[in-house]
């Protein structure tokens, strides 16, 4: 059976299957983007999916920011989770589309201040979760900060694991409705590899409010980490700031045919 061509791009989310079983917060959002080959990163997408492209390329994200106020799956009218609950996020991503056209992002690692969040995530979903020391914080002319270093290679613990540190100043110019900017950010689930299946987690916000955005300062070894060395040597190809959405994640479902 021939693959379905992609869904079309919409900063509308789809209707979520079975409604909404957990939430949370994404705040003070800054995208880091490069293009790459779409060979680069087929090999580290689950079974069943390929790489997604925008203008022949594939890319590769690097997106600092606060996830704040999450509930626990299943237990969400009992409100957000004490502490455990918001945190600072570092995660590299990749895109990615099913045999049926969905599209959706591929985590390749996720850096948490939360070893709780850590492990639930680890447990729950099989989500790439690593523990990290972390930090974000904004300066009086407005540049965020964000700054994490792995606690151990695996981000269990032990000897310093790889680190990143980030600077950017948000701009004022609106690229809420810029085809990338949209391809970027208005993806509506995630697939992951799972017992030996591919699932697709579906998720629904409000559109993105997206602006331009200046990189101040890199130094990131997250992208090399996750098998992607030599990006953050040179220039990201997009640089995108949000403040942020409320969030809700649907329960997962087989993404093949």
């Amino acid at each position: 059976m021939p693959l379905a061509e992609p869904a079309a791009l919409s900063r509308v989310a789809p209707p979520m299957p079975g409604g909404p079983l957990h939430e949370q917060d994404w705040q003070s959002l800054t995208f880091l983007h490069w293009r790459v080959e779409p060979a680069v990163v087929a090999p580290y997408l689950p079974p069943g999916t390929r790489p997604d492209v925008f203008d022949g390329s594939a890319w590769v994200g690097l997106i600092p920011f606060r996830l704040a106020h999450a509930t626990a799956p299943g237990f969400r009218p009992l409100g957000p989770i004490p502490y455990a609950g918001t945190f600072p996020e570092i995660n590299v991503r990749l895109y990615s589309v099913d045999e049926t056209g969905r599209r959706g992002v591929v985590f390749s690692s996720l850096e948490s201040s939360r070893l709780a969040a850590v492990s639930a995530a680890h447990a729950l979903f099989g989500l790439p979760y690593r523990w990290a020391r972390m930090s974000i914080s904004t300066s009086a002319s407005g540049v965020i900060s964000y700054r994490s270093e792995r606690r151990g290679a695996h981000g269990f613990g032990g000897r310093t694991g790889p680190h990143s540190r980030i600077d950017a100043q948000p701009l004022d110019t609106d690229l809420s409705h810029d085809p990338l900017a949209v391809f970027l950010t208005a993806r509506w689930g995630l697939h992951i590899a799972r017992h030996g299946r591919t699932l697709f987690i579906p998720n629904e916000h409000d559109p993105w409010e997206v602006r331009a955005a200046r990189l101040d300062f890199l130094d990131d070894e997250l992208l090399a980490a996750a098998g992607f060395p030599r990006l953050a040597s040179r220039a990201p190809d997009s640089v995108l700031f949000s403040p942020g959405v409320h969030t809700a994640f649907g329960r997962a479902y087989p993404a093949l045919r």
